[in-house]
């Protein structure tokens, strides 16, 4: 095992600034933003509309990367300001699961398959995809919903098959955007203990941007941000 494998953190971001524009129309969107995430923790990342939440979480996914900062996935420096220091289409294809406000499934594929095609398209074989696809599914409690198509699915159901998705290549990291900002307030908690679950159990480190303070009691560490500026809770 080499010492990355060994670090014990599944996200290190480092002072993370993202500055859009220059000279009179420079907008400073986050500035100095750092966050250690370990493996197997369950973080939120909260703050108003407009604080900077979203422009971190798509740095992070090496999305939309800052303009100066460093952020590390197990222990490998991925990027340094905008330099890569791998392949960051492939890096994240492997590393990094995204789960958003909509499931975005894709609507004419049933439930399993919108789990299947993301493992396809990583190289697994049909047969191979679909058994991790339907193990996914039965780990999530939907199990039973595997041939619907998405429209015949409830939101908190939707939100199980995406979070499936985006386990199915075993990430080292799960960001989640929103994700119960279309759920009530009951089926909001189940989505929430829901990544605590796969947070604690799979060892990957999850990163929840909400607004919905309901269900704060199931996270491990709380961030809040604001004008760009994050700052840990306690």
């Amino acid at each position: 095992m080499t010492d990355a494998e060994q670090s014990p953190f599944a996200i290190e971001a480092d002072r993370l600034t993202k500055i859009y524009g220059s000279g009179n129309t420079e907008v400073v969107a986050m500035r100095d933003a750092s966050m250690k995430v370990k493996r197997g923790e369950v973080v939120a990342l909260l703050g108003p509309s407009g604080s900077g939440k979203s422009t971190f979480l798509t740095a992070v996914g090496l999305i939309n990367p800052p303009t100066t900062g460093s952020i590390s996935i197990r222990g490998q420096l991925v990027l340094k300001g905008q330099t890569p220091h791998t392949n960051l289409r492939s890096f994240r294809r492997r590393h990094v699961g995204f789960i958003f406000q909509k499931s975005n499934l894709i609507p004419f594929l049933s439930a399993v398959e919108n789990v299947q095609i993301a493992l396809e398209l990583n190289g697994d074989t049909a047969r191979a995809a679909r058994q991790r696809a339907i193990e996914l599914m039965d780990y999530l409690g939907v199990s039973d919903r595997a041939g619907n198509l998405p429209s015949m699915l409830s939101g908190g159901q939707q939100q199980r098959v995406a979070v499936a998705r985006a386990l199915a290549n075993r990430p080292s990291v799960i960001l989640a955007d929103e994700p119960t900002a279309a759920l009530d307030s009951h089926r909001g908690r189940q989505v929430m203990e829901l990544f605590a679950k796969v947070a604690h159990e799979q060892g990957a480190g999850v990163i929840v941007v909400t607004h919905d303070q309901r269900a704060l009691d199931v996270f491990d560490t709380i961030y809040e941000m604001e004008d760009g500026i994050m700052r840990q809770q306690g």
